[in-house]
């Protein structure tokens, strides 16, 4: 990763940033859900959608007829993810807060190549659920050909943390007012078979121990 830009230096709250590839690559890892954002004839667009990281680079997808995956190819795009970790509750509304997690980057997207897509699709749900690649049906060819990939060197970025509890000013901590932090967390819940799963087909593991 290179130093901070204009675009990626934070000038508010500026402790809580983090430039290096450790940081970054945390909250990337820690959620599967991003937006992008874009410019198609001169008009912003941000779509969600799920991403996933293979060393420096940053990979996400979508349909083929997609009009924001082929505007996005060649173009400049900003990344976004961010994580609720709980929200903050002080003594006056101006001092309410949230925890949270947050990254953005900056950068030019690139389409994966044919005969590269199908390893990087592959990664990115064995990446979820190891070894889950191996007792799914082969990719069809038109499945493939109806999917693009685009993906993203991670050069420009940064990442920006914000943790604890709340800090009021002097006089208000003689307040006779509740303050705290409320957690905030996303949880996996017991998977729900299929009812039309084939009798006798048991839970894998990577299904069973998910986690997030």
């Amino acid at each position: 990763m290179t130093a901070p830009t204009d675009r990626t230096r934070l000038r508010r709250a500026h402790e809580r940033g983090s430039y290096d590839a450790e940081s970054l690559y945390k909250v990337l890892d820690a959620t599967c859900m991003c937006n992008v954002a874009y410019v198609i004839d001169g008009k912003p667009y941000a779509t969600p959608t799920l991403h996933w990281r293979e060393g420096n680079h940053v990979y996400w997808h979508g349909s083929s007829a997609s009009r924001m995956l082929k505007k996005s190819a060649g173009a400049e795009v900003c990344l976004t993810v961010s994580i609720l970790d709980g929200f903050v509750m002080a003594r006056s509304g101006f001092h309410h807060s949230v925890n949270y997690r947050a990254a953005m980057l900056f950068g030019t997207a690139f389409k994966v190549l044919d005969d590269e897509k199908e390893a990087r699709l592959d990664n990115f749900v064995n990446g979820l659920w190891p070894g889950r690649m191996d007792v799914l049906r082969p990719n069809d060819p038109q499945e493939l050909k109806g999917t693009t990939v685009l993906g993203m060197e991670i050069n420009e970025a940064s990442a920006k943390v914000s943790a604890g509890g709340p800090v009021d000013d002097d006089e208000d901590y003689e307040l006779p007012i509740w303050a705290g932090v409320i957690p905030v967390e996303t949880r996996v819940l017991p998977p729900e078979p299929d009812p039309r799963n084939l009798p006798g087909v048991e839970m894998p593991d990577h299904i069973r121990d998910f986690k997030i």
